[in-house]
């Protein structure tokens, strides 16, 4: 069966199977808040399922009379093309931010009220204020915030604000979990990047965990009679 010309450009071959590339996010969900004159942002997030380190949310609002090309969900990209996609980004967007939740603040607030905080900071930090965010999931973490707030499962493969607020997020906490490797380097986070790899797993088991980690959590908690590794 013959696809539609729209998707036969994300079909390539190899072995003489056809195989479908992952889709280019669009711009459909921004398109119709544009025409209303609102400000549109991004928002994603990355961390959450990690053990050590903060989770880190980015809002990015893209232009409405340009088009960025080969923006892709930040999962689908190597380190290099995400690196350069990201700086990218920052040249081209209208306006960009990244905020956090630290380990510690996690630990006090739990994660639900962490992603709140995380997610209200990086739209803080904006220079434009949005009127509409484009949140990527099932979950509206921004309600009460102000703002109307469009829920898109599998928002970071369909929509360009979020998939650029994934590119940004990630490119942040990677280098900010590998700028901690030398401080704690048993525990590989320029590797792994604080989730649980089994590398990662061994040296918490050999150590115990150091300061980044989350020790409220249960894999973590089990560790808190071993030392704490300054």
């Amino acid at each position: 069966m013959m696809l539609p010309a729209s998707q036969r450009k994300n079909v390539v071959y190899k072995n003489g199977h056809r195989r479908r590339l992952p889709d280019v996010p669009g711009l459909d969900y921004e398109r119709p808040w544009w025409d209303q004159g609102a400000i549109v942002a991004g928002i994603d997030e990355v961390g959450r399922g990690a053990w050590a380190g903060p989770v880190t949310y980015a809002a990015v609002v893209l232009p409405s009379d340009r088009r960025m090309y080969k923006l892709r969900d930040s999962k689908v990209l190597d380190p290099p093309r995400r690196t350069e996609l990201a700086a990218r980004i920052r040249g081209f967007a209208l306006a960009v931010s990244v905020g956090q939740a630290s380990n510690d603040e996690i630990d006090a607030l739990g994660m639900t009220q962490a992603i709140r905080l995380a997610a209200g900071r990086a739209v803080d930090g904006l220079v434009l204020r949005p009127d509409v965010c484009l949140l990527d999931g099932h979950w509206d973490f921004l309600s009460g915030y102000g703002t109307t707030n469009e829920r898109i499962v599998g928002g970071d493969a369909r929509s360009a604000s979020v998939a650029a607020a994934s590119i940004v997020a990630k490119v942040h906490r990677d280098a900010l979990m590998t700028g901690h490797c030398s401080d704690y380097p048993s525990y590989r986070f320029s590797s792994n990047k604080g989730y649980p790899s089994p590398e990662h797993r061994a040296t918490l088991r050999d150590r115990g965990p150091c300061r980044l980690h989350r020790h409220t959590w249960a894999p973590i908690r089990a560790l808190a009679q071993q030392q704490l590794r300054l």
